[in-house]
């Protein structure tokens, strides 16, 4: 088996890029403390739509949906699935809620990684839901012509628990030591518990659990509001590109994990700046909090991107002021029902 040294990521050169990451990450996380003083009932309702978010979007990155409707009602605990892909949803929802409230008491061990893992299939019948691999796996791809290759071939099965109890000391020895940013240490962590695919199913959406877990320990809490999920499904493919390019030469100690590292950097960036600019459109009138979303959105917008953007209001008043806006000209409505958008006008 491959040895681990996170410690050790304070030798490494990591060029200017990733400095300037860190650089920028760290002044958010300091802008951010500021905001959760001054807006709190505001914070409320992001981390509620958040919630949503990550949910629809982790599962969807595996090629699980639902209706929107079924995943609110999923969400908000009004219905019970209905097949495996609402099954596994409620899972996700179910982890997700745990390391929301219960972050600062769940330490990066294998016990509770297996016990995230229970949670995560609990609604399923998979029978394998909190124990590690009993079987080899392989990360797979399928070419043009629909054949599928093997991409990478992960530490055998009876490899996997010396591995997981590895990775999880390393990290918790480095975090300790405290001479290496945890930003830089998260991201390796990551990758390489991907590399080892513990488990038989599950493995991407607990790495997205995972990465939410170590960056509330750490202090980093943007995933809270803005879903971090969300924006790696936005961009899938660079986020399978940059793992697939780490991957070269792990098992021979060969990799070089930068390239994940950028990736996981520069999501979060992207977060805290839709952090930035939700925060700083909330002002003192609820028409002028609509007035400013619409002026942050380009070419057509929809009511739920409006309301995303005004996390102190309610749909109805969202609503109300969409409608004054039409009739006043200053926005115009487009088609009706599930199929409404609105543009502005341009001349106003």
């Amino acid at each position: 088996m491959r040895r681990f040294d996170y410690a050790g990521l304070e030798n490494r050169k990591w060029g200017n890029e990733v400095v300037n990451y860190l650089s920028l990450i760290h002044e958010y996380k300091g802008k951010q403390s500021t905001y959760i003083k001054q807006k709190p009932r505001e914070l409320e309702r992001l981390v509620e739509i958040a919630k949503v978010q990550s949910t629809e979007a982790s599962n969807s990155i595996e090629g699980i949906r639902t209706t929107e409707t079924r995943l609110r009602r999923l969400m908000n605990e009004r219905t019970t699935p209905r097949n495996r892909d609402e099954r596994e949803i409620a899972g996700y929802r179910d982890a997700l809620n745990i390391v929301h409230e219960n972050f600062d008491y769940i330490p990066l061990t294998p016990n509770y990684i297996l016990q995230l893992h229970k949670i995560l299939l609990s609604h399923t019948d998979s029978g394998f839901g909190g124990s590690f691999k009993n079987v080899q796996n392989y990360i797979s791809a399928t070419d043009e012509a629909g054949k599928r290759f093997t991409l990478f071939t992960p530490p055998a099965p009876y490899e996997t628990p010396e591995a997981m109890q590895v990775i999880c000391d390393e990290y918790n020895r480095a975090i300790g030591e405290g001479k290496v940013d945890p930003l830089l240490i998260i991201p390796v962590f990551i990758h390489d518990f991907l590399c080892i695919h513990p488990f038989l199913d599950g493995n991407g959406r607990m790495s997205r659990l995972l990465t939410t877990l170590l960056l509330y320990r750490a202090g980093y809490e943007v995933g809270k509001y803005i879903s971090l999920e969300a924006k790696i499904a936005k961009n899938k493919d660079a986020y399978y590109a940059a793992l697939e390019d780490s991957q070269v030469g792990w098992h021979e100690q060969q990799d070089d994990p930068t390239a994940f590292v950028k990736y996981l950097l520069s999501t979060i960036i992207a977060a805290y700046r839709d952090f930035d600019d939700r925060i700083q459109i909330v002002s003192p009138t609820s028409l002028d909090t609509v007035k400013n979303a619409i002026e942050n959105k380009l070419g057509k917008f929809t009511k739920k991107e409006i309301l995303e953007l005004c996390p102190s209001l309610s749909a109805s008043t969202v609503e109300r002021h969409l409608k004054k806006l039409v009739a006043d000209g200053y926005i115009i409505k487009h088609g009706a029902g599930k199929n409404t958008h609105y543009t502005k006008r341009e001349s106003w």
